[in-house]
């Protein structure tokens, strides 16, 4: 059995990680920390926990570092900072470590700090780091000792132009034009579980909003993904602009390009359905249909539909994902399922919750 540990287990992640790894048959959680309910049965503060885990919260002090040099892998379901703290004792030890924050997602130092305003405890290390996105860097994984798992939005942004950059990568000249528009929508779990005003059901019920609108730091991970793990042979110009909606969980991005007269004679339908084939949670939906996010909702998968409208030379991208799920948590899982040699499938095959 696999010995693991989810350090800062009381977020959303948190407790999806203990949901989906409690019903992992290959295995144990043996160590759950929180600073701020040590001593507490997780089963306490998530009831949906009972007769399903016993464990107990531990202080991350000195004795509890010492156990997690024990684990075979480390989850980080904390706030960003946390785990690049941790990360070398670990790695040096031997353990595998899978960070759910920022840490380990952007390969500029100049980005991360002017994104997450503090300066890397790691740069060396962070130079080792895989990006924790299987359809992608499934090889590289494979052999990971540190994987910095992706944003949501990140996933849904990168696989949605996957196919479209890889085929443009086997072409002289443009199926695209540069400029890339990324209208992304989230429910509220993704911005975690901390008290805010913003937050409150008052606020947030019958309400949509945009964020980020000047900036985002999701932005430099998706145009990091384009330019180095797409490869990408052009330059793109990404906007992306992410919109709080009312409800708890899911996210819906919506990609739209503008093709070019060579673009326009690609079937792209097929070309996703190609890229896709082999691919356990990526759905490519038939023409015609297009996801929701309640298509998705509890479950590792992730749905893609494709439009394309010549005469109005544009193709859009329909992309949903459960943000706590393939967006998070279970995307960790998928990682660790990697790195261990396991089924990657293993521990994520639930089947969407509807209604």
């Amino acid at each position: 059995m696999i010995s693991a540990a989810i350090v800062g287990g009381t977020g959303y992640t948190g407790i999806e990680l203990i949901r989906l790894l409690s019903a992992h048959p290959e295995v144990s959680i043996d160590l759950l920390t929180s600073r701020s309910e040590a001593g507490t049965r997780a089963d306490e503060i998530f009831p949906s926990l009972r007769g399903i885990s016993d464990l107990v919260f531990s202080d991350l002090g000195n004795e509890t570092l010492s156990t997690l040099q024990q684990c075979d892998v480390v989850f980080f379901a904390t706030p960003h900072g946390v785990a690049m703290k941790q990360a070398e004792a670990l790695t040096q030890a031997g353990v595998k470590v899978i960070d759910l924050a920022a840490d380990f997602r952007l390969q500029s130092l100049a980005d991360f700090e002017h994104w997450y305003q503090q300066p890397h405890a790691c740069p060396d290390l962070l130079k080792t780091a895989v990006y924790g996105l299987p359809e992608l860097n499934r090889d590289k994984l494979a052999n990971a000792l540190i994987v910095g798992n992706p944003g949501c939005y990140p996933t849904t942004a990168i696989l949605g132009l996957k196919p479209i950059i890889e085929a443009q990568n086997q072409q002289a000249n443009r199926l695209i034009e540069a400029r890339i528009v990324i209208d992304a929508k989230s429910g509220v779990s993704g911005a975690g579980r901390q008290a805010s005003i913003a937050l409150n059901y008052a606020e947030t019920t019958d309400n949509f909003k945009a964020y980020g609108v000047t900036g985002h730091r999701h932005l430099p991970e998706i145009e990091q993904g384009i330019a180095q793990l797409l490869n990408s042979q052009f330059t793109h110009r990404v906007r992306f602009l992410p919109h709080l909606v009312p409800m708890i969980r899911g996210m819906f991005s919506s990609i739209h390009l503008e093709l070019t007269d060579a673009g326009q004679g690609v079937d792209w339908q097929q070309v996703f359905e190609n890229s896709y084939a082999s691919e356990a949670f990526i759905d490519v939906m038939p023409r015609g249909m297009y996801p929701d996010t309640r298509s998705v909702r509890a479950s590792n998968r992730l749905r893609i539909a494709v439009h394309q409208d010549n005469e109005r030379a544009e193709l859009t991208i329909l992309v949903v994902q459960d943000n706590l799920v393939k967006g998070a948590a279970g995307q960790a899982v998928q990682n660790m399922n990697v790195m261990f040699g396991l089924n990657e499938t293993l521990g994520l095959n639930a089947a969407p919750i509807v209604p």
